[in-house]
């Protein structure tokens, strides 16, 4: 038998669980966004209930939306910021023997245990007061699944070597802050004002709270139980409200407080008022056993949804990676309006916003929950407008994506960022990353693709695919010395190279990711004007004043878009030759770790623009988004001849100068190291799969998960090992299989099947339907065409 992990060490005894012995305060932070429960609509973090904000604990709770802007002086200058608003604190609840002071931790012992299955923390801990009172403790926590606005915390006292008054302390706290990232310290960090706080007449605490600048309000109410009888009292400060129980207590007997909170915002469609709302759904609110049991089978239902067998030992991390990913974005997400956040809702980096990660989760979520990806896809036609802004502002047509999102759509990136090891603040230009339009357009061409949803075409995907290739014939410029269009001044997403060292100018020209998908989108967005009815395309191409003269500008700019080489690869930007080899050796001694390459260069006095040093090398984010077929004819499509040994000369080349500063590093190597080198694909993507759990990027975990990171590794056993594909009206299928891993197994819904069984291995594929009314489904694996009906179960020799 296995020893326990040392203290503070993540354990996972089985594949649905994740459990963390003792209390290490270094680690803290990582613990409280692993063992977050959240619904879609809400993510609290795994604080202990009587901590509060003080460096080593953060107790923040995230609401699915909510933003708040404020604005800042950092050097000189005003800067705004939106900020995804920390939520008035629903966990406060404390205890202490009669005479004794309030437990504020650490316990002399404890055990938190996650039950991925159920969505339920449990904490155990024991208690001992100055006094040497020994009381046991134990906790149940969860967020439901059943109903959003519904959370509830389960408290068990058990004396051990005393009796007498025991007081309870449930309270609910609106002094909140945003003060969860270290680099944003000294930056407005207030965003709630109180509204008003006290008791109700039927015994619940009430908390409101509005946002500072935004019209917003939040307004929790709690109900506070205890299983035994008891006297109850009230505190009540601005901002600040809590109930007191007393009861008796003695050696051996357990006492259990329930706290049920329901939380409403402004936002929410279907009320009256948030105080209202919160008010009637914290009075029906059932027992905890009850509130457990609906939320336990919302989870199975889920988890069902996601069935992947495969016979390795990753199951859990691999389990709590799409635990994570349902917790941010679920069902009830999706009359919210909202994004998927690159952190999900666990924590305050990057704010909250919302960034082209969701490339990574959609296509997950595609194959598995596609009326979630439609929700996302919606969320970005609805601005639109703001992106049709975005491209007036430069002087362009069509529609420009921010590189950062949150409420409305305008661009929310910084304009400066700290580098903490220079304590410098830099000039940010990382909103010239205008692949992220690029982003959109593939993901409603992959939804369209896997679900055969010609009436989301219609109505919105379309429109917002055409006006980002409108963008992209727009932006492109004609080069006379080399006869081909050129897109400038844009970042790709490597983001090490912002500009080129011997210019003044930020931006880059031609970056190969960039111009390759452009052409891409281009052609798509003319395919999707085919797919349409007559009369809707007749309808669009009115609406958007689009004619013959510029659709045939398409056809040219996206067959003559140019793509730099050199060396007999690609070129991550025209110019990328020029620049100059690092000295690898003579850093890697210097530095163990150089993820954060562009810091150290730039505390040096030096900046990773001068050097052929990638955080990840986006010219092969082609590979993992095409094919190697597709990427060698979107380049013979652009006129340039493309081999079969591109892609491994190409992958050799950056891989030699990556230092896999980005999590989602990890992901696109895995997916591409797959054609050519099976065993670094495997351990890309064991990197990829524990990044969060065992926080590679050293400390950023602590500030929310990495969303496209852990929907990405999952996605390496969905679609990248199984080789599979939706393209061309038909789901595409060819394996290949590490050699760690003999066998897979998933369901999946496609095309309105519900029940679509793929089950890998290494000499065969099975495809399976189970019966409906659906239409049959048009399969390919490795050049051999089948058609399975529903019923069927069809075997593919490889």
């Amino acid at each position: 038998m296995a020893a326990d992990p040392p203290a503070g060490y993540p354990d996972m005894p089985d594949a649905w669980t994740l459990r963390y012995r003792g209390f290490d305060p270094a680690e803290e932070g990582l613990r409280e966004v692993l063992c977050a429960v959240g619904n879609g609509y809400l993510v609290s973090r795994g604080a202990a209930p009587e901590a509060v904000a003080d460096g080593v604990h953060y107790p923040g709770t995230y609401l699915a939306g909510c933003y708040d802007r404020a604005e800042s002086i950092v050097t000189g200058r005003v800067v705004g910021n939106e900020d995804l608003v920390n939520c008035p604190n629903w966990l406060p609840l404390t205890f202490r023997p009669a005479g004794g002071s309030w437990f504020s931790g650490p316990p002399a012992e404890q055990t938190l245990e996650l039950d991925l299955r159920r969505g339920l923390l449990t904490r155990t801990a024991l208690v001992v007061d100055a006094r040497g009172r020994r009381t046991r403790l134990r906790q149940r926590r969860l967020a439901s699944q059943a109903r959003p606005h519904l959370l509830a915390l389960e408290s068990t006292f058990t004396p051990e070597n005393w009796s007498g008054p025991l007081e309870v302390r449930s309270g609910l706290d609106g002094r909140v802050a945003n003060t969860g990232v270290a680099r944003y310290r000294g930056l407005a960090e207030r965003h709630l004002v109180p509204a008003g706080q006290g008791v109700d007449g039927s015994g619940l605490l009430r908390l409101e709270a509005d946002a500072a600048t935004s019209p917003l309000r939040i307004a929790l109410c709690a109900r506070t139980e205890a299983d035994r009888e008891h006297t109850a009292t009230t505190e009540c400060r601005q901002g600040w409200v809590a109930h007191l129980l007393a009861l008796e207590a003695s050696p051996d007997r357990p006492v259990t407080v329930t706290k049920t909170v329901a939380v409403h915002t402004s936002r929410d469609p279907a009320i009256e008022t948030p105080l209202l709302a919160s008010r009637r759904l914290a009075v029906e609110a059932a027992d905890f056993d009850r509130l457990l049991a609906e939320h336990a089978l919302r989870w199975a239902e889920l988890w069902r949804r996601c069935r992947i067998e495969a016979d390795f030992d990753g199951a859990g991390p691999l389990h709590l990676n799409l635990f994570h990913l349902l917790q941010t974005y679920s069902e009830h997400s999706v009359d919210l309006d909202v994004g998927v956040p690159a952190r999900g809702l666990h924590g305050e980096a990057y704010r909250g916003h919302v960034f082209w990660d969701e490339l990574f989760v959609l296509r997950l979520l595609n194959l598995r929950f596609p009326e979630l990806a439609r929700a996302v896809l919606r969320y970005r036609h609805r601005r639109l407008d703001a992106a049709r802004r975005e491209a007036r502002a430069l002087g362009l047509r069509g529609a420009v994506y921010p590189w950062q999102s949150a409420r409305d759509g305008r661009e929310e990136s910084q304009q400066l960022h700290l580098n903490p090891l220079s304590g410098r603040w830099l000039p940010d230009h990382s909103h010239l990353q205008r692949h992220v339009g690029s982003a959109v357009a593939y993901n409603i061409w992959q939804y369209y693709q896997s679900t055969g949803d010609r009436d989301f075409l219609a109505t919105a995907g379309a429109e917002t695919l055409l006006e980002i290739a409108r963008f992209w014939s727009s932006a492109a410029v004609h080069d006379p010395a080399l006869g081909r269009w050129s897109v400038r001044g844009v970042l790709g997403p490597d983001e090490y190279h912002d500009a080129y060292p011997w210019e003044t100018r930020p931006g880059l020209d031609d970056n190969a990711y960039t111009n390759v998908l452009a052409s891409w989108v281009l052609a798509r967005a003319q395919e999707a004007l085919d797919v349409l009815p007559g009369y809707r395309r007749d309808e669009l191409r009115e609406r958007l004043a689009l004619d013959a003269a510029e659709l045939d500008r398409w056809q040219e700019v996206g067959r003559r878009l140019h793509v730099p080489f050199h060396e007999g690869v690609l070129s991550q930007f025209a110019g990328y030759e020029r620049l100059a080899e690092l000295d690898w050796p003579r850093y890697r001694r210097r530095y163990p770790d150089l993820r954060r390459l562009d810091r150290i260069l730039e505390a040096e006095g030096d900046t990773v623009n001068r050097y052929k040093a990638s955080k990840q090398a986006d010219a092969l984010m082609l590979w993992y988004l095409f094919s190697a077929r597709e990427v060698r004819d979107l380049l013979r499509r652009l006129g340039h001849p493309a081999g079969h040994e591109l892609l491994r000369r190409t992958t050799d080349y950056y891989l030699r100068r990556t230092v896999h500063g980005s999590t989602l590093s990890s992901v696109v190597h895995a997916w591409v190291l797959t054609r050519c080198d099976r065993r670094a694909s495997w351990h890309h993507f064991r990197d990829a799969l524990v990044a969060d759990l065992r926080d590679s990027q050293h400390g950023t975990t602590a500030e929310g998960v990495h969303l496209g990171a852990m929907a990405g590794a999952v996605d390496l056993l969905q679609r990248c090992y199984t080789g599979l594909e939706v393209r061309e009206d038909a789901l595409w299928l060819d394996p290949h299989l590490p050699s760690a891993l003999g066998r897979l197994e998933l369901d999946l819904r496609y095309r309105g099947h519900w029940g679509l069984t793929v089950a890998v291995d290494r000499r065969t594929v099975t495809v399976s339907l189970q019966h409906d009314r659906q239409e049959p489904v048009r399969i390919r694996v490795r050049g051999a065409t089948a058609t399975v009906r529903p019923g069927e179960t069809r075997l593919f020799h490889l």
